[in-house]
């Protein structure tokens, strides 16, 4: 169930992609930040809502940013974002997605509550819940409202996404005379 007060939202269950969560990294130059995108399924409508509600907050909240007048939402660039649309990927299929950021790194737990700190437990492609909070901005001639990144609570694995190929899965067993019974005059390697 997806919690919400004012302008933070708790997801439902939501998939991982582009998971920088261990280790903040630079976007274009600016301030390295921890960072997800998180991808809803399209069924999940209570997070959807959720978001639409918080995002709409955030609006009126950070009136002053929009120069002390509601602007018309169409003008603005907003944080939920619709993966079918937007993105020729199959990962993003039917879901609805949107990016948070964070100076701070989040806090991750597991199923228990228990703190997670083994890094390949939460990667892109894991599913988790995720708390995140909305706020307006008006920068560099860009105005909307952007997603900060809370804490994650991984709910079970997923498979990876982007990651490189197991060396278990690309090679096999060398056997003991791979190379015959070359001298050391042919090793390509002297």
């Amino acid at each position: 169930m997806s919690k919400f007060n004012d302008t933070k939202v708790i997801t439902n269950t939501v998939k991982l992609s582009y998971a920088n969560v261990w280790e903040p990294k630079s976007i274009n130059g600016g301030a390295p930040k921890f960072s997800t995108a998180i991808l809803i399924p399209k069924s999940d409508t209570e997070t959807i809502e959720a978001i639409e509600r918080a995002v709409d907050l955030a609006i009126e909240e950070g009136v002053h940013k929009f120069g002390g007048t509601l602007p018309d939402k169409s003008s603005l660039k907003l944080p939920l974002r619709d993966g079918d649309l937007e993105r020729d990927d199959d990962v993003y299929k039917d879901c609805y997605f949107l990016n948070a950021n964070s100076t701070t790194p989040p806090q991750i737990v597991d199923r228990n509550v228990q703190l997670i700190s083994d890094r390949s437990e939460v990667y892109s492609g894991v599913y988790a819940r995720v708390s995140m909070n909305f706020y307006a901005f008006n920068s560099g001639g860009n105005r909307g409202v952007a997603c900060g990144l809370g804490n994650i609570q991984k709910i079970k694995d997923g498979e990876p996404l982007g990651i490189r190929s197991k060396a278990e899965d690309e090679f096999g067993k060398v056997e003991e005379n791979f190379l015959g019974d070359m001298d050391e005059s042919e090793d390509f390697l002297c």
